[in-house]
C-alpha cells in the first residue's frame, strides 16, 4: 500500500487544471428537420407516426398499443408521460411506471410488450432518439421490452449530437443512450439480424407542441 500511496501523492502533486476546448459547432443544416428525421430513421428500420398535437400523439398511441394488442406496458415517468393517468386512459392495460411504484420494475420491463418514455432530443441527421437516465428515468423501459415508443415533441428537433451537446447546459447525466433504430447486430457474412440485443421495433410519435 505504501507504494501505491506514494504513486498516488505523486499525481496529485502534479495534477493541474485543464481548460476543456469549446463545443464543436455543426455546420449541417437542413431544409426540414422533421423530415430528415423521419427518412433517417425509416432507413435505419425505425417508424414515425406524425401528430399535430400531444393529444393527436396519445391518440395515435393508443392505436399502436391496440395494434400490438399490448397487456403490459412501462413507461418512464417524464414529459408528456408523468402529466398523465395512463391506467385510467387505458384501463385494459396494466401499465408501470418508473419510479413510482414499489416492485420489480427489471421484471416487469423484461415480460411487458412494449416500453414508452419521452425523449430529450431527436437528431434529424442520423435519425437519433436521445434518452438518459435520472428519477423516474429507467433504462430498462425502452431497452428491455420488444416494442420501444417515443414522444417527442417538434421543439426537441436538433440538426446532430454535434448541435445538442452545444446547446445544452447542466450536468451530463448518469447515463445517455442514443437509439437510431431497433436493435441490430450482424455476423461475420454481414447478415443483418433485428432484434437480438434489444428492442424489435423503434416507433417514434413526433408531435406539434
Amino acid at each position: 500500500m505504501r507504494d501505491r500511496e506514494q504513486i498516488l501523492t505523486t499525481l496529485r502533486q502534479r495534477a493541474r487544471t485543464v481548460a476543456h476546448p469549446p463545443a464543436w459547432q455543426s455546420r449541417r443544416q437542413f431544409d426540414d428537420l422533421s423530415e430528415r428525421f423521419a427518412s433517417s430513421l425509416t432507413a435505419g428500420h425505425g417508424e414515425v407516426h406524425r401528430a399535430g398535437s400531444i393529444d393527436e400523439a396519445l391518440k395515435t398511441l393508443g392505436d399502436v398499443l391496440a395494434g400490438l394488442g399490448a397487456q403490459k406496458v412501462a413507461a418512464n415517468a417524464e414529459p408528456p408521460l408523468g402529466d398523465i393517468d395512463l391506467a385510467s386512459r387505458w384501463p385494459a392495460i396494466e401499465w408501470r411506471m418508473a419510479g413510482t411504484e414499489d416492485g420489480d420494475l427489471r421484471a416487469f420491463c423484461a415480460a411487458a410488450d412494449a416500453g414508452v418514455t419521452g425523449v430529450d432530443a431527436v437528431l434529424a441527421e442520423t435519425g437519433t432518439v436521445v434518452i438518459s437516465s435520472g428519477p423516474g428515468r429507467s433504462r430498462q423501459v425502452p431497452l428491455l421490452p420488444p416494442v420501444h415508443i417515443a414522444l417527442a415533441p417538434a421543439s426537441s428537433l436538433t440538426a446532430d449530437l454535434f448541435t445538442w451537446t452545444a446547446a445544452r447546459s447542466g450536468a451530463m447525466p448518469a447515463n445517455v443512450t442514443l437509439i437510431s433504430g431497433p436493435s441490430k447486430t450482424a455476423d461475420i457474412e454481414q447478415t443483418m439480424a433485428i432484434g437480438v440485443h434489444g428492442p424489435k421495433r423503434l416507433i417514434v410519435i413526433l408531435y406539434d407542441d
